[in-house]
């Protein structure tokens, strides 16, 4: 299993910069694809960006050009900065992150607590 732990969440105006970090802990065989999803208020959670590990990246088209993701893998660390952030990118930003598990190879996902991010106008 790997535990994930986010940070960087906020508040900040229409037009500023944010930047999450995830950070992974615990003992696999391989940290594959790391991303992050957000769940807007009433919405269901999306997919935001995602990252394999030999860095292709891969982005929602509301967040093109804005956002930037990219992962340290000596760290098992993944990033998302936001910049020109809107009203609409509110919500709570989840990291997730595929996994192969040890003792027998397997595939796993796992999630993070969320970190709130809030754009005001």
């Amino acid at each position: 299993q790997v535990q994930l732990v986010e940070s960087g969440g906020g508040l900040v105006q229409a037009g500023g910069s944010l930047r999450l970090s995830c950070a992974a802990s615990g003992v696999v065989y391989q940290i594959n694809a790391m991303g992050w999803y957000r769940r807007a208020p009433g919405k269901q959670r999306e997919l935001v960006a995602d990252i394999t590990a030999g860095g292709t990246s891969n982005y929602a088209d509301s967040v093109k050009g804005r956002f930037t993701i990219s992962r340290d893998n000596a760290k098992g660390t993944v990033y998302l900065q936001m910049n020109s952030l809107k009203p609409e990118d509110t919500g709570v930003y989840y990291c997730n992150a595929k996994v192969t598990t040890l003792g027998p190879l397997s595939s796993d996902e796992s999630w993070g607590q969320g970190t709130q991010v809030t754009v005001s106008s």
